[in-house]
């Protein structure tokens, strides 16, 4: 019988008073009986809108129907058709704004819970799923891979598949991306992320790591000495912005890049490993995106007695998921909202001391179609603070393409490719973050899935 109720199946969850100060995951996932309930408030609609918001066209109501009838194994096989990391998806994705967004129960109520029914999916399979990956057999035909995050596993995998010999090049010591050293254990537990690496280098990939593309071997080395036919470059952004005020420079002073990476890659938070991190007391997060709330909870869990968001606009205009705002707010971040840095002042030691901050009020919209932010004169206000985490974006780094030529990139340093991801250097294609620059998971896995298809079709041509 289909469940027509108008909400989705509430997901456990961790008591906020409780895991703020743990890393433990917040979401604690459905049981057998929740994912079954929720997957019965699907309509099965013949027009499948939720499937063309999938940016790697996961077929949605074939399985959550699956899951509907108890048949998790047959609905992870459907999941994993077309998604390389299924377990990932289900708790990072962007779903309202994607899938969900699309879905006809929407249109009078919640969505169903379509992140959370493929996040069940894919950790049921992780637990009783039979893993025995059989590696394809292999075309002879090489392909590599710079970056080991979502765009580059991604296009690893659809390839592997399809029997090119994959080898990823990766900058840190882990595989992963953004993936590990952005977002914090609360959200998405590294040894899933592991698991997801693991599955591809049993389908042949292989893993290289501390291998700087620019630095270590050039893309052209990749072909000329390597025997690579093909390259795709999924690098990512990392290179962090800041706001260019006076005081930038003192001590307690980070990119989210920095000090989200020294938490996730290098396990700051755990007291075996010997991480240099500053515990801040008090600490302002500048930026409104998911980065600087992950930033924030993640402060709060090193032991901040005060956190604050301090954001140009208002609550309407931010852009993190509602999901990681509800839960930043009920773990006691405080948002300073129409407020912006002007200096961070630093005490006699050089390390900061305060962050001061102006009003501001919004006007008209600007090019993203937010209301413009605008200084309140005289309006200058100081919160006490030891530590100041800048976020504000990131832009791809420019040793690729300063070390390759024939590689175009537009104003913001963003590689330029066609429909196909084919940039404009012959043989090499690119995608994710080195592209469109900071963006989501699920639109880098997208691209990633379009660029395996175009150097399929570039290699069985050439």
């Amino acid at each position: 019988m289909a469940n027509m109720s108008p909400v989705k199946v509430p997901m456990p969850e961790q008591d906020p008073k409780v895991r703020a100060h743990n890393f433990d995951e917040v979401t604690l996932g459905y049981t057998e009986e929740m994912a079954i309930e929720e997957a019965k408030r699907c309509l099965g609609c013949k027009t499948m809108p939720c499937v063309a918001g999938c940016p790697v066209n996961v077929q949605i109501p074939k399985f959550i129907q699956l899951v509907a009838e108890g048949k998790f194994a047959e609905a992870c096989a459907v999941i994993k058709e077309t998604s390389s990391l299924p377990a990932v998806c289900g708790r990072v994705c962007t779903q309202e704004t994607q899938c969900e967004s699309k879905c006809t129960r929407g249109v009078k109520g919640e969505p169903v819970a379509i992140g959370r029914l493929e996040r069940f999916v894919a950790d049921w399979d992780i637990k009783h799923g039979e893993h025995k990956i059989e590696k394809p057999v292999s075309n002879g035909k090489k392909v590599a891979i710079v970056g080991a995050g979502p765009a580059g596993l991604t296009c690893a995998g659809d390839l592997a598949k399809l029997g090119y010999e994959v080898t990823i090049f990766e900058a840190f010591h882990k595989a992963g991306g953004v993936l590990v050293y952005g977002i914090p254990e609360f959200r998405l537990p590294k040894a899933i992320v592991q698991k997801e690496v693991d599955n591809l280098e049993q389908l042949g990939v292989k893993v290289m790591t501390n291998m700087v593309i620019g630095k270590v071997l050039s893309i052209d080395e990749l072909f000329e000495e390597y025997g690579f036919q093909a390259v795709f470059i999924g690098s990512g952004a990392g290179l962090p912005t800041f706001m260019g005020i006076e005081g930038e420079g003192l001590v307690g002073v980070y990119s989210a890049n920095e000090f989200l990476t020294r938490i996730n890659l290098m396990k700051a938070y755990l007291d075996e490993y010997d991480t240099p991190i500053r515990r801040g007391k008090s600490v302002a997060v500048v930026g409104g995106g998911n980065v600087a709330m992950d930033a924030a909870r993640s402060a709060m869990r090193l032991g901040a007695e005060h956190v604050y968001i301090v954001y140009r606009r208002s609550e309407e205009e931010l852009p993190a998921r509602q999901e990681e705002v509800h839960h930043a707010k009920e773990e006691g971040i405080e948002f300073m909202l129409l407020s912006n840095p002007v200096k961070i002042h630093g005490d006699e030691t050089g390390a900061v001391r305060a962050i001061e901050c102006v009003k501001m009020e919004l006007g008209e919209p600007d090019a993203s179609g937010r209301r413009r932010p605008i200084t309140v004169e005289g309006s200058n206000f100081e919160i006490p603070v030891d530590t100041v985490i800048m976020s504000l974006g990131t832009s791809p780094n420019p040793l690729i393409r300063s070390t390759t030529e024939g590689l175009d990139t537009n104003s913001r340093g963003c590689l330029i490719t066609d429909t196909g991801m084919a940039t404009t250097k012959e043989g090499v294609f690119a995608g994710g973050d080195a592209v469109t620059g900071a963006a989501t998971v699920i639109l880098a896995m997208g691209a990633g899935k379009t660029a395996a298809q175009s150097i399929h079709e570039y290699l069985e041509n050439k």
